[in-house]
């Protein structure tokens, strides 16, 4: 299985950015698929999840400014990304749960 993340970048604060997650494979549809970020220095942190059954559930840190979504036809799953602020800059990967496969990670950096 692999898992290839993309759209991230530099963007100004209050911006926007879309990070998409093609997986492949036939193991998309039954399965969670969660994004997760790592900024320099720190843990990895939970950012959102979208369960197979479409559940979404967001940390408190981007509820309301960001969006997780999954196109199944597609084995893609999407983290729209609004009003960012510089504590957003991360490394962002995608996971799928419970089969423990990650992204390779896609970088984002909300700077001025």
């Amino acid at each position: 299985v692999q898992l290839q993340a993309s759209g991230g970048g530099l963007v100004q604060p209050g911006g926007s950015l879309r990070l998409t997650c093609a997986a492949s494979g036939s193991i998309f549809s039954t399965n969670d698929m969660r994004w997760y970020r790592q900024a320099p220095g720190a843990q990895r942190e939970w950012v959102a999840t979208v369960t197979s059954g479409g559940t979404t559930m967001y940390a408190d840190s981007v509820k309301g400014r960001f969006t997780i979504s999954r196109d199944n036809s597609k084995n893609t799953v999407y983290l729209q990304m609004n009003n960012l602020k510089p504590d957003d800059t991360a490394v962002y990967y995608c996971y799928v749960w419970p089969r423990n496969y990650w992204g390779q990670g896609t970088q984002v950096t909300v700077s001025s």
